[in-house]
């Protein structure tokens, strides 16, 4: 006989699932739903560019090419991340999200000292300008977001 989803983990009792599932619940619903959206949607975007940018003109700037590569993966973590909803995908969406916000920082202060080293765009460059700086405050509303909904640690 197999237990059911219903029956209780061994020294768990059913108020903490309940409170668990309800707060991991709330990491993607509501407004966290609309959030996975937009991370979506730059993780596509950013996919897209950058396979186009590293096939057809990886010479003209490697640099800025792969880190639109870079930015499409923590996208495409952080969507999967978020949309999963789970302890464990809440923490990697808190890693994930700390590290695109540092990465926009980063980049951006980077692109902004020295421009010649991005002879083009990227997704994090001059913190997101050419994105409606959308890079520098997604990271921060995520975060944000998580820090309210996700189940305590």
């Amino acid at each position: 006989m197999t237990p059911s989803d219903n029956d209780p983990a061994p020294n768990e009792t059913k108020d903490a699932r309940d409170v668990t599932s309800r707060n991991t619940r709330t990491v993607n619903s509501g407004p966290g739903r609309m959030l996975v959206a937009v991370y979506g949607l730059f993780a596509l975007a950013a996919t897209g560019r950058s396979i186009m940018q590293l096939s057809q003109s990886f010479s003209k700037a490697p640099a800025a090419y792969l880190l639109s590569a870079l930015a499409a993966i923590v996208y495409i973590v952080a969507t999967v991340a978020l949309a999963r909803g789970d302890r464990t995908s809440v923490r990697l969406a808190r890693a994930t999200i700390g590290f695109e916000l540092a990465g926009v920082l980063i980049v951006g202060l980077w692109s902004v000292l020295q421009p010649d080293a991005f002879h083009d765009k990227t997704v994090w460059s001059h913190f997101g300008q050419g994105y409606g700086f959308v890079p520098l405050l997604l990271p921060i509303i995520g975060l944000l977001w998580l820090r309210r909904s996700a189940p305590t640690r």
